[in-house]
């Protein structure tokens, strides 16, 4: 296994190439339930049949856990959105229709979102109200159990030179409501600078998915109250800001 070919930098991991594979190496503080959690999601989406990297192999290197998988050789999305602004349109179509072909799978052995959401809101800086009034309305939302990526943005997204689409990074994966993951791609379209995109994507999904858009922004608060827990500091303040208001605007 040769690590001298580094293809991307995280704050807690660093991601190699060797061959036709990428080796994910996390770093010594990253905990090990996290990344086996991580592996077991990447096995169990790969049984869906979507168009995902093969997990090969779950190992130790210099005494760091890492995942090797698949190198899917291509532009992602959000390279061939910068490069070619004029295809946009074209290129978030696609993106969407990608999103609902994953929300249309079921993954029964995976976490609950809901579960998950639960626990990430107690967690949050948020004062006891806030957190009382978002688990209510995290209660109050209808129950479903469609595949949901948890971490889906046009950079998680590979174009193979034949025009082949995969969908890349199943460390958030859960199972749980389409719309939840719906909101949670919008706030990464804000968190990227591109609030059109934003707007857009969201006006698209609800198009196309047939979905209200109001419904799509009651989870706005939810989502971001989650995510604020283990995001990157320079984005909490952020996610708490939208944490805590309770009707979109």
């Amino acid at each position: 296994m040769k690590l001298d070919q580094v293809i991307a930098v995280r704050p807690n991991k660093t991601v190699y190439l060797d061959g036709d594979l990428a080796i994910k190496v996390f770093h010594n503080d990253y905990s090990k339930a996290d990344v086996l959690n991580e592996a077991l999601n990447q096995a169990r989406v790969e049984e869906t049949g979507l168009p995902i990297p093969m997990l090969h192999e779950v190992t130790k290197v210099d005494d760091q856990w890492a995942i090797v998988i698949d190198y899917i050789r291509g532009k992602t999305l959000a390279e061939l959105m910068e490069e070619d602004p004029e295809r946009y349109d074209e290129y978030m179509e696609m993106f969407v229709d990608l999103q609902l072909e994953i929300h249309r799978h079921t993954c029964p052995m995976l976490g609950k979102l809901k579960d998950k959401m639960n626990r990430k809101i107690s967690q949050s800086a948020l004062d006891a109200t806030t957190r009382y009034e978002l688990h209510t309305r995290l209660e109050g939302m209808p129950k479903h159990n469609k595949l949901c990526h948890g971490d889906f943005e046009p950079r998680n997204v590979v174009i193979r030179e034949d025009g082949t689409a995969y969908i890349i990074d199943w460390a958030h994966a859960t199972q749980g409501n389409a719309s939840a993951d719906a909101a949670r791609t919008y706030l990464l379209f804000w968190l990227n600078g591109d609030v059109a995109g934003a707007e857009k994507y969201l006006k698209l999904f609800c198009k196309k998915s047939d979905t209200a858009m109001q419904y799509v922004q009651k989870w706005i608060p939810i989502v971001a109250a989650s995510q604020s827990v283990k995001g990157k500091p320079e984005e909490r303040d952020f996610l708490l800001h939208w944490a805590n208001i309770m009707d979109y605007e």
